[in-house]
């Protein structure tokens, strides 16, 4: 459970989202939800699947030790290893780098995607259209982080539907990200929020994602502090489910 205080358990977390109505889920830290058989049964019990495992890679310095660690995460499931830069943001991320991991999931079978964030290298729009025009990864689009970064999710859509595999939905609180002295801070007063109560215009986003037949993700990040109440966070989790499945169908 890592080193923060009053983390939910792993069976609370799967409980949670199976009984929201979601289909599966990524993989989170890798070992908080389990390994082989235990995160399978653990799945299989809940009718998840598995979506997805994030990786982060400090691309350029030839370590690609996390990623082969993921393909043995990965083995027996029909998910992806999602690519994130490590940061931080000191230059241009290494696209040879990129290349290079993309390469080896390739070698395993797998077809990653690339996680703009931020806090990285590949943040802004400008550094996005780089990454997609110097290789040829696919892009998980985060409408989150990409309107954080002074992106536009829905112009994101349009521009790069082409290359889009993985979706990340989530839904932020531009006031909160303006009045933080770094996204660090933002990150933790709660600057994303339930789905239709922040500043990304969503039914929009999926009005472009017409015809998409990936994963979509709904993420809401939380940062537990003692004595936090995990209650809130699951209805939370159900009214974001509901409300995708009122606005846009899904």
């Amino acid at each position: 459970m890592g080193t923060l205080p009053n983390v939910p358990q792993p069976e609370q977390v799967l409980d949670a989202i199976a009984a929201a109505g979601y289909e599966g889920t990524e993989l989170g830290p890798p070992g908080y939800l389990g390994e082989g058989e235990t995160l399978r049964e653990r799945l299989r019990r809940r009718g998840l699947q598995l979506a997805g495992a994030f990786v982060e890679l400090r691309f350029g310095d030839g370590d690609l030790a996390p990623l082969a660690a993921i393909f043995d995460l990965l083995e027996g499931f029909d998910a992806q290893p999602i690519l994130c830069d490590r940061g931080p943001r000191d230059g241009d991320v290494d696209l040879d780098g990129v290349a290079r991991a993309v390469e080896l999931a390739r070698t395993r079978g797998l077809e990653p995607s690339f996680h703009h964030h931020m806090g990285t290298r590949v943040q802004t729009p400008a550094e996005i259209e780089r990454l997609l025009e110097g290789t040829d990864v696919a892009l998980l689009l985060d409408s989150g982080h990409l309107a954080a970064a002074g992106g536009d999710a829905v112009q994101g859509a349009r521009d790069w539907r082409h290359r889009v595999r993985h979706v990340h939905v989530k839904d932020i609180r531009l006031d909160v990200v303006d009045a933080a002295p770094t996204w660090g801070d933002a990150w933790r007063a709660g600057a994303f929020c339930e789905l239709g109560t922040g500043d990304v215009d969503l039914e929009e986003l999926f009005a472009e994602l017409a015809g998409y037949s990936g994963w979509v993700v709904v993420e809401q990040d939380w940062l537990p502090a003692p004595g936090d109440e995990l209650a809130a966070q699951i209805e939370a989790q159900a009214r974001n489910r509901r409300w995708l499945a009122e606005r846009v169908g899904l």
